[in-house]
């Protein structure tokens, strides 16, 4: 795909980061935008910034851990739009450290945002894709880390690894069946976002006062570190450049950070070798 104008792109997690990137380059590409988030006033400021850009954009405020929110979210795209071109499963959420110090609530909030939450758009937009018979594209935004060994959050990093698999097997699937569908998962190293303060939006439901409080074992000035690096990391306004170029290319992996495949190369080699995995991955 590299005619852009016109199409009509639905973005989770818009509100800020990767998302909101994503969802300002739509509008220099003269797109129709759907903005999906669960943080309401981040939404409607990035709705009225982008459109006051000129931009024929909706938001709605999206839940993607809830399926009737995404059925919601696939029913007010079609009324309004009638289609949906570009599908970016975005959204996402980190905390916790190591498996057995992070409580259950943090995994089933990880998970349920991370991994569900694609899972539940793919359920509901790949059928209005197939009904369309005109040329789509799903990008999954898994990490680096979903290529790699290690990350400070055990269930971040697990949830990473299964939008990359996840995305493989779409791709299969898809084109198994001759549809209309191409797939890509974007795999950057550090960009500069709000993830790290994912906690601003974690819902009761999974509230550790009565699970206990994740014990996170990196050392302060290992977190601190890791904050810095996404601080310095990759402004998603570039971030958003180079995706929109690897659709163009019909990329399937998509790597924002070039020097971080020979991470990804260390891996793989270490596999054929049967060796344990390297510490620190790099």
């Amino acid at each position: 795909m590299n005619d852009f104008k016109g199409k009509v792109a639905v973005i989770t997690g818009a509100a800020s980061g990767i998302g909101r990137g994503l969802a300002e380059y739509c509008a220099k590409k003269e797109m129709k935008i759907v903005l999906a988030d669960v943080e309401e006033k981040a939404l409607s400021l990035a709705e009225s910034k982008i459109k006051a850009s000129g931009a024929d954009i909706i938001a709605v405020v999206t839940d993607v851990s809830k399926i009737e929110d995404v059925q919601f979210l696939a029913g007010k795209t079609i009324d309004t739009f009638k289609k949906v071109d570009l599908l970016f499963n975005n959204a996402g959420v980190a905390t916790g450290s190591s498996i057995w110090e992070t409580t259950i609530n943090d995994c089933k909030w990880v998970i349920d945002v991370n991994l569900w939450g694609v899972i539940y758009c793919i359920h509901e937009f790949v059928p209005i894709m197939l009904g369309q018979k005109t040329p789509c594209h799903i990008i999954n935004t898994a990490s680096i880390t979903g290529l790699v060994t290690y990350h400070p959050s055990a269930i971040y990093q697990l949830s990473k690894h299964a939008i990359v698999a996840l995305s493989e097997q779409l791709l299969h699937d898809l084109e198994i069946r001759e549809t209309n569908i191409k797939v890509s998962v974007i795999c950057p190293g550090f960009v500069n976002t709000n993830i790290l303060n994912a906690e601003r939006n974690r819902p009761d439901k999974y509230s550790n006062e009565s699970s206990g409080t994740s014990q996170n074992s990196e050392p302060d000035e290992t977190k601190q570190a890791f904050r810095g690096m996404m601080k310095l990391g990759m402004p998603p306004a570039i971030l958003a450049k180079i995706v929109f170029k690897a659709i163009e290319e019909d990329k399937f992996y998509i790597f924002t950070n070039p020097e971080m495949k020979a991470l990804v190369q260390k891996r793989m080699d270490g596999i054929m070798k049967e060796r344990k995995p390297a510490f620190p991955p790099v």
